[in-house]
């Protein structure tokens, strides 16, 4: 041991006097020891990548040589992926529409051929007012009213001239009586002042009457003068919107878009099978999809009951095997005529070419 308790082999290694803790700190920096070097942790997600792209190494090999073995089903999460979606329908074009809406025009024709006016009527008077009244009711609450209305007024002399109350108390069933009143008397008055107690043949003539709008004046001249016409009732207006020839619901929009789609020719006729398949199968709560013959050319199919034998239970009139609205329907109507009002004796006010 040397002076200051320090080895002379330590102080002669350490080459001087310097003290042997700086010494050893300076040699200590200048050649550090040869340590194993720490290797960064690998964290979970680069561990599996790792694994993975080891694995996949020799199989990739394995591959290129031909001598890969058939994979075993992977527990990859592949299978839990959303299926793609489905491509948007393919937009139907304007001609394609319009082709579809004639096809179902011709469909319907061979589904009714007797499609008609559903108001007992026997002259141009009747017809109007008729229609007037059927407003907010059915054709066959009309129907069964109608004749006690025309035994007592059967010309728009007749009614002009009546007292209000007694008319109101005739048409009481088909609702709405005192508006209703309001308008029967008052066309009824204009044309015995303005039209020779005649009703005129033409629709600017017709729609200014009161009570008489473009549904009503196309349903007399289409029905009586043979002039081509649109009907848009409720019916015709849910059934246009269903079969996609439309999307408005104002009658007006909904008339003049569906004339451009079919010839003049048939307005009338069409008016009618429409009109009909709307009241027998494509009704407004639940259509009888599953019994409807057009089902292939309705965008709607679907809404409505589609199991056949439960759609077959909900078909009306003669489609229903029940009786129709008109107590005196036409010739070649196949249903049963309809029964007249609770209290009258079945023919009794009536005869062979409409109510009276």
């Amino acid at each position: 041991m040397g002076e200051h308790g320090v080895s002379k082999r330590s102080k002669g290694a350490n080459g001087g006097d310097s003290p042997p803790r700086k010494a050893a700190a300076k040699v200590t920096a200048k050649t550090p020891a040869k340590a194993t070097p720490r290797k960064p942790a690998k964290t979970a997600g680069a561990a599996k990548t790792a694994k993975s792209a080891k694995s996949a190494a020799p199989a990739k090999a394995a591959e290129a040589a031909g001598t890969a073995k058939p994979a075993k089903a992977a527990k990859s999460t592949a299978t839990l992926r959303p299926a793609r979606p489905a491509r948007p329908a393919r937009a139907e074009s304007r001609l394609g529409m319009v082709r579809r809406a004639r096809r179902i025009n011709r469909e319907l024709a061979e589904v009714y051929p007797y499609a008609h006016p559903e108001l007992d009527f026997r002259n141009p008077f009747e017809l109007l007012v008729a229609t007037v009244l059927s407003a907010q009711t059915t054709d066959l609450r009309v129907n069964q009213t109608t004749p006690a209305l025309f035994a007592r007024y059967p010309t728009p002399e007749d009614l002009a001239a009546a007292v209000p109350e007694e008319v109101e108390e005739l048409i009481r069933p088909t609702g709405f009586f005192r508006a209703k009143t309001k308008s029967i008397m008052g066309l009824a008055a204009a044309l015995r002042d303005d039209f020779g107690g005649e009703v005129p043949g033409r629709l600017e003539d017709l729609v200014k009457l009161p009570g008489v709008g473009r549904k009503t004046a196309f349903v007399v001249l289409g029905n009586v003068f043979g002039v081509p016409g649109i009907t848009v009732d409720t019916h015709f207006m849910r059934l246009a919107r269903r079969f996609g020839w439309t999307e408005s619901d104002d009658p007006v929009k909904i008339e003049a878009e569906v004339a451009e789609i079919f010839p003049k020719s048939e307005w009338t006729m069409l008016s009618h099978r429409v009109i009909f398949h709307g009241r027998r199968i494509c009704h407004a709560r639940k259509p009888a999809c599953g019994a409807c013959p057009i089902t292939p050319l309705c965008p709607a199919y679907g809404e409505g009951e589609t199991d056949p034998e439960k759609a077959r239970k909900l078909l009306k009139y003669e489609k229903g095997g029940f009786p129709g609205q008109r107590l005196n329907p036409p010739a070649d109507y196949p249903g049963r005529p309809a029964p007249p009002a609770p209290g009258v004796a079945p023919g009794a006010a009536q005869n062979d070419t409409g109510a009276s």
